[in-house]
C-alpha cells in the first residue's frame, strides 16, 4: 500500500492518529537510517565479508522496522539497530554453515565407495575399465592427473590451458560416467 493510499483512508479520529503515527514513524526511521546506516553496514561487512549481503541485512532491518509496531526510542535505537545487525548476520552465517554441511554430506553421499575387501580386485578392475572408457579423453586425463598423480585442479587447468571450472565440469562428468559404469557392471 502506498503512502498516499494510507493517508487517503484517514477519515476517522483513530485512523487519523494511526496515519499520523505512521508518518512520524517513517520520518523517525528515515532519520535513524541516515544516522546509523554506515555503522550498521560496516558491522555487517565485518561479520559477513560480503558487500551485497551486508547491504541486504541492513535494508531488511529497516524494512522490518517500518512494518513492526514496536516502540523504538531514540536513546536505545543505536544499540537496538547494532544488535539487530549482529543477530541477523549470525543467522546468515548459521544458514551458510548449514548449507555447507548439506552440500558436504551430499558430496559424501555421491562418493564411490568400495565395500567388502573380497571384491576389491573385481572393483578395481571394473574401475580401471571405466576410467579407460571415459569420453571425452579430457575426462580420462583429468581423473588420472588428479587421483593417480595427485595434481591439483588449478595445476591441471594450467597444464591443459582451460579454466578450473572446465576441469570441475569434466571431473563431474567423468565421475558420473564411472558411477554409471560401476552400477551397471
Amino acid at each position: 500500500m502506498t503512502d498516499q493510499k494510507k493517508h487517503e483512508n484517514c477519515d476517522s479520529a483513530s485512523a487519523k492518529e494511526t496515519c499520523f503515527d505512521y508518518a512520524e514513524r517513517k520520518q523517525f526511521i528515515q532519520k535513524l537510517f541516515k544516522q546509523h546506516y554506515r555503522q550498521m553496514y560496516r558491522l555487517a561487512t565485518i561479520f559477513l565479508h560480503d558487500d551485497a549481503e551486508s547491504k541486504d541485512v541492513v535494508h531488511d532491518i529497516f524494512a522490518r522496522l517500518l512494518d513492526d509496531h514496536r516502540d523504538l526510542r531514540e536513546e536505545t535505537a543505536e544499540s537496538y539497530l547494532l544488535t539487530s545487525v549482529r543477530n541477523r548476520c549470525l543467522n546468515v552465517i548459521r544458514s551458510r554453515q548449514i548449507q555447507e554441511r548439506v552440500e558436504h554430506l551430499y558430496l559424501l553421499d555421491l562418493d564411490i565407495t568400495i565395500s567388502p575387501t573380497e571384491h576389491l580386485d573385481e572393483e578395481l578392475i571394473a574401475l580401471q575399465k571405466g576410467i579407460a572408457q571415459l569420453v571425452p579423453p579430457i575426462c580420462h586425463n583429468i581423473i588420472i592427473q588428479h587421483f593417480r598423480d595427485g595434481i591439483t585442479f588449478k595445476e591441471i587447468a594450467c597444464r591443459m590451458g582451460v579454466s578450473e571450472t572446465t576441469v570441475y565440469k569434466h571431473l563431474r562428468r567423468a565421475l558420473n560416467q564411472l558411477r554409471t559404469h560401476l552400477n551397471n557392471k
